[in-house]
């Protein structure tokens, strides 16, 4: 397994484990249930360790992609901008969910607050592992670029002009 295949295995999961995260810790504190919080705190840090192996596994694979015909270094340099912040936002949310996790067993009275607190940087987070995930998928999806559908356009253009 090459690093451009070991990238496309490890490189989901901190998109849907933030996302899931984020929904289940926002239900926990609907419920005003430590578990489900807890449950959302291990899937953050979870998210947190898989974006360093996609971080550690993305240059390799930037290599072996970078000179094919579609890709273009300027692509691969937006995701790996944006997948830069992902990675420090997803870090801080695992140093917070570790401190959720914590503070929760001792039953602390900043429970409660830390819980707001990775709901917000949650949300951030989501946003950039929305925006990550575009990028990564504009590498090779060629019809999800924003000019797809103008480059679509011209080639219908040009067909029409041939007949």
């Amino acid at each position: 397994m090459n690093d451009a295949h070991l990238h496309m295995v490890v490189n989901h999961f901190p998109i849907i484990g933030t996302i899931l995260g984020l929904g289940i810790l926002i239900t926990g504190i609907i419920l005003k249930n430590n578990s489900v919080k807890n449950t959302a705190y291990v899937l953050f840090i979870v998210a947190a360790i898989f974006a360093a192996f996609s971080m550690g596994t993305g240059e390799g694979a930037e290599e072996m992609v970078e000179d094919m015909p579609s890709v273009g270094k300027q692509i691969i340099h937006e995701h790996e901008e944006m997948a830069e912040k992902l990675a420090i936002v997803l870090y801080v949310l695992g140093v917070i969910s570790l401190a959720g996790l914590f503070l929760s067993f001792k039953k602390h009275a900043k429970t409660n607050l830390v819980s707001y607190l990775a709901v917000i940087i949650g949300i951030v987070a989501v946003f950039f592992a929305q925006q990550t995930g575009t990028t990564g998928g504009e590498v090779r999806h060629t019809e999800i670029r924003p000019n797809a559908v103008h480059a679509i356009g011209e080639k219908q253009e040009k067909s029409e002009d041939k007949d």
